[in-house]
């Protein structure tokens, strides 16, 4: 049976995949300060600024999911799917969520979260032209 309304369907949803989308980033900062770049910094700014807004974003997220008295926990992970508890008003719902589907939405997360650095930063100048 289903408990969630849809409004606290994507409150949660997003605050999961952009919860998400930060490790992948962080996981990519590592990467790009470990491999060999020739020019790392402007990769690293970008990561940086989709950081930001992306820890900005969630955290309103979070507040409203307290204020609604909304949770979303890992319940269990295979090949295939992953299981995520939805708890709203004292009931639980279970979402199972195909893997491949999950990489997609954090994806358009990281690329939302891109176009938002890009359009945020001052356009790029070459120095000493």
């Amino acid at each position: 049976m289903r408990y969630l309304k849809e409004e606290e369907l994507a409150l949660i949803s997003r605050y999961l995949f952009l919860s998400m989308a930060l490790v992948v980033i962080q996981q990519d900062r590592r990467h790009i300060e470990k491999g060999q770049f020739k020019i790392k910094e402007h990769y690293l700014e970008l990561l940086g600024k989709m950081e930001t807004t992306a820890r900005s974003e969630r955290k309103e997220l979070r507040a409203k999911m307290d204020q609604e008295k909304l949770q979303v926990v890992q319940v269990s992970k295979n090949d295939s799917f992953t299981s995520f508890l939805f708890l709203a008003h004292g009931y639980e719902e279970k979402r199972n969520y195909f893997n491949p589907a999950i990489r997609k939405k954090v994806e358009n997360i990281l690329f939302d979260l891109m176009q938002k650095a890009l359009h945020a930063s001052p356009q790029y100048t070459q120095k000493n032209a």
